[in-house]
C-alpha cells in the first residue's frame, strides 16, 4: 500500500519573533491530504495575519471538497476583497488526492516546487503572480500520478533566496540534486537537513522567513494507523 508523509519546518527571519509564513495540513473531503503554504507580504505579525487569513480560507474550502484550482482562485478573490488589492501573498497547494490517485500542485509563487520521482526529476519553476493584488489571477496547476517514490519539496522565499547575497544560493537543479540523496521514508530528515543548510548559507541570520514543506509517497506493508507529530516552541 502507499503511504503519504508530510514534514514541515519553519523559522522566522533573523531578529524577528514571528514568521510571516503559515502552513497547514487538511484532510480532503473525498480522501487524501493537502498542504497549504502561504507567505504574506512583508514580515512579522502583519505578514502572519495575511498568511493565516489565506490558509484558513483554503483549509475551509478544501475540507468542503472544492478543487485545488478553484480554491486558489477563491482565496485570491477573498484576499483581494478583504485587503482591497493592496496586500499580496504567495500561495502553494500540494495535494495527494486519493479519489483521482493523483498528486496536485497549485502555485502562485516565484519559488519553485521540486519533484523527484521514479521517472526522474521535475522543477516547477515558472514565475507565477501572487494572489491578492490583481483583479484576476490564474494559478499554475500540475497533476501527476500518485505513485511510490515521489518526493515533493516546496519552500518560501527565505529558502529560495538563502545565500544569494554572497553568491552561494541554490537554483532548482541544486534542490533536485539534494533530494536524490533521500528516500520517501526520510520526509522529516529532508525538511530538517534542508532548513539547516539554508540557515548556514545565510550565516545563521536568515534574511527572510524560511518555511520548508516535504510530501513523500512510499510503499509500506498494510497498516491502519494514521499518525501526526508536531513540535511548537513557546517563548
Amino acid at each position: 500500500m502507499l503511504e503519504v508523509r508530510i514534514a514541515v519546518r519553519k523559522r522566522p527571519k533573523y531578529a524577528s519573533r514571528e514568521s510571516g509564513d503559515s502552513v497547514e495540513v487538511v484532510e480532503r473531503a473525498k480522501g487524501g491530504l493537502s498542504v497549504i503554504m502561504a507567505d504574506g507580504q512583508g514580515s512579522g505579525w502583519a505578514a502572519k495575519g495575511t498568511s493565516n487569513l489565506v490558509v484558513t480560507k483554503a483549509v475551509t474550502l478544501l475540507s468542503e471538497g472544492v478543487r485545488d484550482g478553484a480554491v486558489a482562485r477563491a482565496v485570491h478573490d477573498f484576499l483581494y476583497a478583504v485587503k482591497h488589492g493592496r496586500v499580496s501573498a504567495e500561495l502553494t497547494l500540494i495535494s495527494a488526492d486519493l479519489q483521482t490517485r493523483s498528486l496536485l500542485v497549485s502555485r502562485n509563487s516565484h519559488c519553485p516546487v521540486v519533484i523527484s520521482g521514479p521517472d526522474g526529476g521535475r522543477i516547477l519553476g515558472r514565475d507565477v503572480a501572487p494572489i491578492g493584488v490583481q483583479r484576476t489571477m490564474k494559478p499554475e496547476i500540475t497533476e501527476l500520478p500518485l505513485v511510490a517514490g515521489l518526493i515533493v519539496l516546496a519552500f518560501t522565499d527565505g529558502v529560495w533566496e538563502a545565500g544569494k547575497r554572497t553568491g552561494q544560493g541554490w537554483d532548482g537543479e541544486d534542490f533536485l540534486h539534494f533530494l536524490r540523496g533521500y528516500e520517501p521514508v526520510d520526509a522529516s530528515l529532508i525538511a530538517e537537513h534542508l532548513l539547516t543548510q539554508m540557515e548556514e548559507l545565510d550565516q545563521g541570520r536568515p534574511a527572510d522567513d524560511m518555511s520548508v514543506v516535504v510530501l513523500t509517497v512510499g510503499e509500506v506493508p498494510e497498516k491502519e494507523w494514521r499518525t501526526l507529530d508536531l513540535s511548537f516552541p513557546v517563548r
